[in-house]
């Protein structure tokens, strides 16, 4: 049967002003608002409150507004530094659609008569400082992504007295949305969905890069470039998106309620949120359903706090294991445990052809290789164990990353190397002594470059081996742990670390951050809780 979608949006910091309140390029879609509070007005409170802000917050808006009710609106006030030629350059045809704040219009270059999409946002609407900002920021993102494929290119921002403009690639195909809706049962076959998706795991990963998160990936804010059916997909609406900082966690509720993940409603979120949100597209293009529904948003959200999607109901048992244990993997509540968008993008139900092709730098293994060398002599041995216990199957993900970072192809990651990769994890800007640091950290037989054994003891996903697969996490940590339990009497002691690592002196130190019960010797237990947790140096 097919699906009816509704475009409800829950909106924290960005949908409630005037500017970033992202005019949809088709009249089809003018989403709901519900909000929820302001950018930087965020508290703690239960996500209870989720169609509502607190009748202090009200109270604090409302005498705002009446302050400001006989002033002039900043974006009145404000010069953006935009070019001031528009009407020189464009003229202005039909309208495409329009929003709260502004509207959508075909125009035409009058140098070159290539014809475009202008987003027109009204100044007098833009009545307080944030609305200025979310411009600013909206703009910044758009240059920030022009060039990438599946991003709607930003070719450049106006303004006159009245108005901001905003222009981009015209996308005549309309909304992805329309195009499922238009499918046989509101279904895609497995193999043009997975061309649907790897495209927009690109953008996610193209902009997680950035140190930017979309925070609403959904059918409706990806559009066609053209008509025929193998239009390449171009991301728009990026008016909830935002920057955020490395270690840093968002704590409004931001997106569309049916698309929204878990750690949103918690008010701790990140990148992450977009991958869920692409599982739950994945999820709606092969069967045609949703995967958490009810007929109220707190129900919406209930669902999908707590119950898991039903792959029992047809169309599901004719759909292929590789394709639901790919949405499986991205619809995982922990956010630590979940694929990233670089991952996504090697699973092989997704491979273009068998081939993972093109595969971006993938952040968390950026992160993962800054914190290796924060953490424990011990830990780094413990890990070093666990990677040599995986086979070629399960590393595929990480040959991906290591081939991206081993530009020159000759097997080992040098220094240079090293450094072109950390440098594309844009918000760290690591000094070139950190960089020596982390990849000495890793290069476990000092030889100057690092090869993929230590390349995997550096980047595993250890949370994520653990929720995809109890038995095989079981089996693989106690293989490593035996790979130090040399008398197999289910200790590991001092005289056996020693044997195993060649360290000379006393390794007891070493072995107090494992040993809970404070018995001079660590167990498996406590082995595989060394391998889940943060050790205590990368905690300073």
């Amino acid at each position: 049967m097919g699906i009816c979608f509704s475009a409800t949006k829950v909106s924290g910091s960005n949908s409630n002003n005037a500017a970033a309140a992202a005019t949809p390029t088709s009249a089809t879609a003018a989403p709901t608002s519900v909000h929820h509070q302001q950018r930087k007005e965020s508290d703690a409170s239960s996500h209870n409150s989720k169609t509502q802000r607190s009748g202090q917050q009200q109270q604090v808006r409302v005498k705002e507004r009446r302050r400001l009710s006989g002033a002039v609106p900043f974006g009145k006030r404000t010069d953006f530094g935009y070019l001031k030629d528009f009407d020189e350059r464009y003229a202005i045809g039909k309208l495409l659609g329009h929003g709260q704040f502004g509207y959508t219009y075909v125009a035409t270059d009058k140098a070159s008569a290539e014809r475009v999409a202008v987003k027109r946002i009204d100044k007098n609407k833009m009545i307080l400082p944030i609305a200025v900002e979310d411009v600013k920021r909206e703009v910044k993102i758009l240059r920030e992504l022009t060039g990438h494929e599946n991003v709607v290119q930003f070719h450049n921002a106006f303004e006159d007295e009245n108005y901001v403009y905003i222009v981009m690639e015209l996308c005549e195909g309309g909304e992805l949305l329309d195009r499922i809706l238009a499918k046989k049962d509101s279904r895609y076959t497995e193999k043009d969905a997975a061309v649907v998706v790897r495209q927009m795991l690109k953008v996610a990963a193209e902009c997680h890069l950035h140190g930017l998160v979309h925070r609403d990936m959904k059918p409706e804010n990806f559009l066609l470039k053209s008509t025929s059916e193998d239009s390449p997909l171009k991301a728009t609406d990026f008016g909830l998106s935002d920057f955020i900082k490395p270690g840093k966690k968002f704590q409004d509720i931001v997106g569309s309620a049916y698309y929204v993940a878990p750690e949103v409603l918690k008010r701790k979120s990140g990148p992450e949120s977009d991958v869920w949100s692409i599982g739950v597209i994945t999820y709606i293009l092969l069967c045609g359903r949703r995967p958490f529904w009810d007929k109220t948003e707190d129900g919406i959200f209930k669902e999908v706090l707590r119950n898991k999607p039903d792959f029992r109901r047809k169309p599901w048992p004719t759909i292929s294991n590789s394709a639901k244990d790919f949405v499986k993997k991205l619809l995982v509540k922990d956010p630590r445990a979940r694929l990233t968008a670089a991952q996504a993008l090697s699973h092989p139900w997704v491979r273009e052809g068998g081939e993972a092709s093109e595969i971006p730098v993938d952040i968390s293994v950026l992160n993962n290789m800054r914190q290796f060398v924060k953490y424990s002599r011990l830990k780094q041995f413990a890990l070093r164990a666990l990677a040599s216990t995986l086979d070629d199957e399960e590393l595929a993900d990480l040959r991906d990353q290591f081939d991206a970072i081993d530009v020159d192809k000759n097997g080992v990651i040098s220094l240079e190397e090293m450094r072109q990769a950390l440098a594309k994890d844009i918000p760290f800007k690591l000094k070139e002594t950190r960089v020596k640091e982390i990849l000495q950290a890793i290069d476990s037989n000092t030889d100057g470059m690092v090869d993929f054994s230590e390349f995997v003891a550096a980047t595993l996903h250890v949370h994520q081996m653990e929720e995809h697969s109890s038995e095989m996490w079981q089996q693989r940590t106690k293989a490593a742990f035996e790979k130090f339990d040399l008398d197999r009497d289910g200790f590991i002691t001092a005289e056996e670390l020693k044997q195993q690592t060649g360290l000379k002196g006393s390794l007891n130190p070493l072995l107090e951050e494992a040993d809970i019960d404070k018995d001079g010797k660590i167990s498996l237990p406590e082995f595989r809780r060394l391998l889940r947790t943060a050790s205590i140096r990368s905690k300073t």
